[in-house]
Order: C-alpha cells, then structure tokens, then sequence
C-alpha cells in the first residue's frame, strides 16, 4: 500500500471528526481574514468621514498653545468634542506626522478590540478553542460598529476595552480599578457613564471614588494646559446637547429630521424611558444576584436607552452593546428569540438599503432602522422580563425569582454541544459611510462627528 512521505502528511489539513470542529475550521479563516480586511485595508484605505482629523489637528493646537474648541459647527463635518481631560490623554498623537499616527490609531483600536474580544470569552469562561472564539471575533469585525469605528478611525475601540475591563473587575469586586478604568473612558468620553450605575445598583461605592476622581484630576491637570479649556463648557457642550437633525439616530435626531412634532417626539422618549426603568427594575429586583446575568443585561438596556433617548446617537456606538449580545449564551438570557435578532440586525449589520429604484423607502429604512433596531430591542427586553414577572406572580412563586422553572431542569440533549455557554451562576466571573446635505438627501445615519 502506497503511505504518503512524512512532510506531506504533516502538511495534510486536518479534518474535522465533530460538528463543532467543522464549524471552528470554517470560522476561523473567515474570521481572521474579515480582521485583516478591516484592519489593513478599508482602515487604512479612509473613507470621506474621517474623524481622526479633527482629533489630529486638535491635539497639535494643544500641544503648540493653540485654541482647541474653534469647530465650525454650522458644517455637517465631524467635529472635535473631546473635553480638555481628553484632549491631555491623546495629544501625543501629534507628536509624529498625521499618517502614521492614524495608522498607529487605527492598529491601538483594533488591538483594543481584540483584546475585548478575548475578555469576553474569559468572562463568559470560554477558551481560544471553543467554538465561540471564531464566532465572536468573526461576529464582532463583520459589524458596521467595528468596521466603521476602525475606517472613520475613532477612539470607540479603546471605550470597548474599558467597557469590558470595567464589568471584569467590577464582578471580580475590584472597585477602585473598575473605577479608575471607567474614569479613564469618561475622562475622554462619557459614553460609559450611565455604567455607574450598575456599581450603585451593587453597592459597590468604592467605585466613585475613581471614576469621578480621575477625570477631574485630568481636568485640573489639562486646564491650565490648555490656551480655551473654558471654550468647551461654554460652547462645545451646548452643541453636544442639542438635538441635531443629520447624523443622529436618536429618537431626538431622526424626528427632527422628519418634522414630527415636539409632542411626539417627547411622548416617544418618555414611554420608552419608563419602558427602561421598569426593566431596570426587574432585573435588580429579581437578577442582581445572578451576577454576570444582571450585570451584562443591565448594562446592555443602560447602553441602548443612552444612545436612543438623549439628544444624539449614532449607529457604532452599538459597540458598547457587545457584553449584552455575548449573553445570548447564558440560559436565562433575554436574546433568545427572533425578534431581538432582528433588532440587532438594525444596528449591526454593515448593509444598505438605500435603494436606486425605490428612493424614498430604501432611504427611510437606511435611516430608521437604527433607531427601530435600538427601540425594539429595548421592547424586547421589557416584554421578556415582563412577561416571566407575570407568569411567576400568577403561579405563585415570584418569591423564588421570575425565572420559568425550565430553566432549573437540566438542558435537553440538543442544547448540549461542545464547549456549551456556562450555566447561570450566582457568582462573580473571574477575575456611515456617504456624506450629504443638511437638507434634501440626509447623510448615512452612522456617518460620525465624534461623538
């Protein structure tokens, strides 16, 4: 019988004698290819929003003496919005020419988000060879959030990071660092700042004293720095806060936009705002000894509803939604079901539906379906956990927890597969692209202005 030399069986694939090793050879080229396309190329390649310039040039004022906060916002271009604490934390981008630096930008991001990645797998104790690790990494670059976060070249990589790290430590009952990673975040972004929360919810107080002392110390430090630091509170923040109608899939945003009145568009923001503190009610009321249930849940609805009801949200902030979409895994998860998905579809996915021969739809479910996706999976949530709270008051048990008593059987066989998510635990973890007018054909809802 004809036995093939040493070197060729060595180089021979090795085939897969599972499903779940099928699935891993499959996803992993796909996966690491998808990584290198977004990092080398479309990254590198820019698109027309470019929200490292403003970054750029701001940091090179800073550091020369300059006025920082001199944007023209009367232009629809990405402006710089980063307060004097965060304008000290990156002016050392400028220290070298704008082209490196953006490249060095862009691999920190990716980096960061690699990084999360892996985190995420730790948290939800899956390893580098269980099947998630292909599906997460490959999930996470083919999303609009990444790709466009790593294209327009923003900082929304590294907030990931510190959004992952934050609920790693803040499970493992390391306050003060949980804290002094969100203080960072803060310091540059307040993005994650409805988290603190969370650590309330918790009685976790330790954790204030650095996420509220470390930006302010950066901002003592930065002020005297900084030739208009003032300029930022008196003129930059009133921008920020107003309701702009280009850009924005906040429900503030895209009713501005389509000229619904203001009656409207309050009473939207406030049904969904009670639909969020009933939510968040539930889930401290029944979940917040389930540790990692609550606090990724938690911090998911605390996420969506920041983005949804103030005055701006734009689609890559959906990244910070990454902790929550990994909880799918876990049994009592709020995700298991199809219409989240389909939500989640609304703001993640990297498609288009501008549509050449249907003008008008394809250009109204390119810019609603940001913010259809963020309400809905809000509803969603709220009707889950509603609907347990329910079924277990009329079955008497809601002393128990609202949890159907399936869950407390052993999976069926089918849910059985290799590396399977870990069980619910009472436990800490361990430890847009086009540009446009103002008015007439709006701008891509998800093209950024660096918020």
């Amino acid at each position: 019988m004809y036995r093939a030399p040493v070197l060729l069986r060595q180089l021979e694939p090795r085939t897969a004698r599972t499903t779940a090793e099928a699935i891993k050879f499959a996803l992993w080229p796909l996966a690491v290819m998808t990584v290198l396309n977004r990092v080398f190329i479309k990254a590198v390649n820019g698109f027309i929003t470019d929200d490292f310039r403003p970054v750029y040039n701001a940091s090179l004022a800073f550091l020369n003496g300059n006025p920082v906060y001199t944007a023209n916002f009367d232009s629809v271009d990405p402006h710089y919005l980063y307060p004097p604490s965060g304008t000290l934390l990156i002016a050392p981008l400028a220290l070298v020419d704008p082209e490196k630096s953006r490249w060095f930008f862009i691999l920190l991001n990716a980096a960061a988000i690699i990084l999360a990645w892996y985190l995420l797998l730790k948290l939800f104790k899956f390893t580098l060879s269980s099947v998630a690790a292909p599906v997460l990494l490959f999930a996470m670059f083919i999303s609009e959030t990444v790709t466009n976060t790593l294209v327009f070249t923003n900082v929304n990589g590294c907030v990931l990071l510190a959004e992952v790290a934050f609920i790693m430590l803040l499970l493992g009952r390391r306050d003060l660092w949980a804290g002094a990673i969100l203080g960072l975040s803060i310091a540059i972004k307040p993005t994650l700042a409805p988290l603190i929360l969370i650590a309330a919810a918790r009685g976790q107080w330790k954790v204030f004293y650095t996420a509220i002392g470390v930006p302010v110390a950066l901002t003592a430090i930065a002020w005297p720095l900084s030739k208009d630091a003032d300029k930022f509170f008196t003129r930059t923040a009133r921008y920020i806060v107003d309701s702009r109608d280009y850009f924005n899939s906040a429900i503030a945003g895209n009713a501005a936009y389509y000229g619904l009145p203001l009656w409207l568009t309050w009473g939207m923001r406030i049904v969904m705002g009670v639909l969020v503190a009933i939510t968040l009610w539930l889930l401290y009321r029944y979940y917040r000894e389930d540790e990692l249930f609550f606090v990724t849940t938690s911090s998911g609805v605390l996420m969506t509803a920041s983005f949804l009801l103030p005055s701006l949200g734009q689609m890559y902030y959906s990244m910070m939604l990454f902790p929550l979409l990994m909880s799918v895994v876990l049994r009592n998860s709020v995700l298991r079901n199809w219409p989240a998905w389909l939500a989640i579809f609304g703001f993640m996915s990297y498609d288009k539906w501008l549509s050449d021969r249907w003008q008008g739809l394809g250009r109204n479910l390119e810019y609603l379906r940001i913010t259809f996706g963020w309400g809905l999976l809000l509803i969603v949530i709220f009707c889950v956990l509603g609907d347990r709270y329910l079924a277990a008051r009329r079955d008497g048990r809601l002393r128990f927890g609202i949890d159907p008593t399936w869950m407390s059987s052993p999976p069926d066989s089918d849910d059985a597969v290799a590396d399977t998510a870990p069980p619910r635990s009472n436990t800490a973890a361990p430890a847009d692209t086009d540009s446009g007018e103002r008015s007439g054909f709006r701008a891509e809802p998800y093209a950024s202005a660096l918020e």
